[in-house]
């Protein structure tokens, strides 16, 4: 993909830094942060931070500039950019004018070395990166060298010395631990789900959810862009019997379901911002409308939805989270097993039906709702027609005389067995037009 256009060489930029260094930001953009975004983007951050010492306050430079300073075209400027915005090292801001834009650019402070490595996500980034013994090398340089120069942390935090106390005579929850060291913003993820898993299995809570772990429980959803169900298993999975969290297991966990749902290791990489062209089209046929549903929607939506509306149940959502979570299904295949059940089960969700079906699918790796449709259909096709080869093997085996009346109630059953019944695979289809329907009068009411 091409970026020009984004920028022009004519656009103007300033360079600010509001925070000073830390001491060792060389080694730490060198060692830590090169590994992660790459060496351009680590050269222009360089080439800013020295170029803001020579600016001047009435001197707008051109971005021309500085493609000649990197000897770089103005794409590979723009990538770099977004890469240091995207690890948190730099703010931008843009005015436009009738001719040209300028940027400012807002530079940020990287971590210090062993401050590096207290941050989950990046150092877990660098690990898959580097490798293991790479990485263990750099983090017992640099935390032991920390640690050497000053001894144990025995710093008192905020809410260990003050209580903020409202006019009313309440206090305030403290959220000092939830707080990102990087924008300074407190973090305020929901884990009310984590909370009811763990009260149902008897597990306190508080003692699992300490606000460290639920910002690691919430980094490690974000990197490896896990659903909730897959969460649930790694917590469980990494829980000791004093029912505290293993955060390293808990990181190893959500690491090997990654590699499970992905076939590979975690690694940055650009993100990609073009559309296949099926993607743009918007659904024309009636499955392909059910298809976009079933991708978008939640099981729990589906559920309301195929009921009206009404509220799902309790033992419904139970069965569900059960089968997702035994067989690890992906939510449009889970989507797809319930709108399937239910038409073959006169609109009743049979677990024990269900966990049939769940292992099968998973064991064929469905991902997405396409898929697990065009499986469902085939492997039905397949069944009538080993059972209409069935059929025609005992036709031609049977050549014994019989009489006429046999012959004829025969007649009237294969008569009765051509006729399409209520399971076949077109018109078990073609409810996803009442489904259809039902969304449609949902999104227009």
């Amino acid at each position: 993909m091409r970026d020009i256009g984004k920028i022009l060489p004519i656009d103007g930029y300033h360079v600010l830094m509001e925070k000073s260094q830390p001491a060792d930001y060389l080694k730490s953009l060198t060692h830590l942060y090169q590994p992660l975004i790459g060496i351009q983007a680590v050269t222009l951050y360089m080439t800013l931070l020295h170029e803001k010492e020579l600016q001047q306050q009435s001197t707008v430079q051109t971005h021309h500039t500085l493609m000649n300073y990197m000897n770089l075209p103005l794409d590979d400027l723009y990538r770099a950019r977004l890469k240091l915005e995207g690890i948190g090292l730099m703010k931008t801001f843009k005015e436009q004018s009738d001719e040209y834009s300028i940027y400012t650019y807002e530079l940020r402070p990287p971590f210090a070395p062993a401050q590096f490595f207290t941050d989950e996500m990046l150092a877990q980034l660098l690990y898959h990166h580097i490798g293991q013994a790479k990485f263990d090398m750099l983090k017992n340089h640099y935390v032991k060298q920390e640690q050497d120069n000053k001894g144990a942390n025995i710093t008192a935090s905020f809410n260990d010395v003050f209580q903020t106390i409202f006019p009313d005579g309440r206090y305030m929850e403290a959220a000092g631990d939830l707080q990102d060291e990087s924008t300074g913003d407190i973090m305020e993820p929901d884990f009310s789900w984590m909370e009811q898993v763990l009260k149902q299995r008897m597990i306190p809570t508080g003692q699992v959810l300490t606000n460290k772990n639920r910002q690691l429980i919430a980094q490690m959803m974000t990197l490896y862009d896990l659903p909730e169900y897959e969460v649930e298993k790694a917590v469980l999975w990494a829980l000791t019997e004093e029912n505290t969290l293993n955060r390293g297991e808990f990181k190893e966990a959500c690491h090997d379901l990654f590699r499970n749902n992905h076939q590979g290791t975690v690694r940055l990489t650009d993100k990609q911002v073009e559309t296949t062209e099926e993607a743009v089209q918007n659904p024309t046929t009636k499955e392909e409308q059910l298809i976009a549903e079933l991708e978008r929607i939640s099981p729990k939506q589906l559920l309301e939805d195929l009921s009206n509306g009404g509220q799902a149940s309790g033992q419904d959502l139970k069965v569900i989270r059960e089968v997702m979570t035994t067989q690890g299904l992906p939510s449009p295949v889970m989507n797809v097993l319930i709108h399937y059940v239910l038409l073959q089960t006169n609109m009743k969700l049979s677990k024990a039906y269900m966990e049939t079906i769940a292992s099968h699918w998973s064991r064929a790796n469905l991902k997405t709702a396409r898929e697990a449709i065009a499986f469902a259909k085939n492997e039905k096709m397949q069944y009538q027609q080993r059972k209409n080869r069935k059929k025609s093997t005992k036709k031609t085996a049977s050549k014994e005389v019989v009489p006429d009346w046999f012959h004829n109630r025969k007649k009237k059953k294969q008569e009765n067995d051509d006729k399409p019944q209520h399971s076949n695979t077109d018109k078990e289809w073609q409810e996803t037009e009442q489904l259809l329907k039902k969304y449609s009068k949902k999104k227009n009411g």
